[in-house]
């Protein structure tokens, strides 16, 4: 049996009590960094086989994890924070062990996006979720361009090195729209930066960059009016 076990993204209380059972019974768990995952084993008093599964070598171990569960041993993916498969390792053994027959289950729990979008401000009823986007300039515009007439919420990840030259382009693209930026999520300094598209740019030209960010723009069309409003217009 295969479990997709969703951790963490900041806080280790987060962790569901079904994620730690499952972690507990499993014969391995396949971890993108174990050293990372050693972190949220020790803290909870967990003891089981670790096995490295990343973008890097992904292709290499694939045939060992299913080699694995068709012997009737128990995996649990698990990625250095968050839901396995959503912009981390994941989807290949899922695509593996569904062609092979073999059983798999999400165990649901945290991932970054969701608590990103809901602090943001902006309208929930509707929104498309982008993942990373490319780290080069003309293939990131190019990116952000198959989104620039959607009238839903749009959400991207994109580390410290790439926020300020994503958010240049972002502007670029669909112009001075309202969006938010989400850092350090559930930990102690997490914050929520609002504002449109200039002024978030500006204010990140000074501003210290660290951790993962996650940043929520706009639809087309957005003028700010509420949800209600909105399917006021629309009728």
């Amino acid at each position: 049996m295969l479990y997709l076990v969703s951790t963490p993204i900041g806080n280790l209380g987060d962790i569901s009590q079904r994620a730690l059972e499952i972690l507990r019974q499993v014969n391995y768990v396949v971890s993108e960094d174990t050293r990372h995952t050693g972190i949220l084993l020790k803290h909870y008093d967990i003891h089981k086989p670790q096995i490295s599964f990343r973008e890097e070598n992904e292709r290499k171990v694939l045939p060992r994890l299913i080699r694995l569960l068709q012997e009737g041993k128990s995996l649990a993916l698990v990625t250095d924070a968050g839901t396995p498969g959503i912009s981390d390792p994941g989807y290949v053994l899922v695509r593996a062990a569904i062609a092979a027959g073999i059983p798999l289950t999400a165990i649901p729990g945290p991932t970054a996006l969701i608590p990103a979008l809901i602090l943001s401000g902006l309208p929930v009823h509707s929104f498309t979720f982008r993942g990373f986007p490319p780290r080069k300039p003309g293939a990131r515009r190019r990116f952000l361009e198959v989104d620039r007439e959607s009238p839903h919420t749009l959400i991207f990840y994109e580390s410290p090195y790439r926020l300020r030259e994503f958010l240049a382009d972002a502007l670029e693209v669909y112009g001075d729209r309202p969006a938010a930026i989400a850092n350090d999520l559930t930990k102690m300094f997490e914050t929520i930066y609002r504002g449109s598209l200039a002024e978030l740019r500006a204010r990140f030209e000074s501003e210290p960059l660290r951790g993962e960010y996650v940043v929520v723009i706009a639809g087309k069309g957005y003028t700010g009016a509420t949800d209600s409003a909105l399917s006021e217009e629309a009728d």
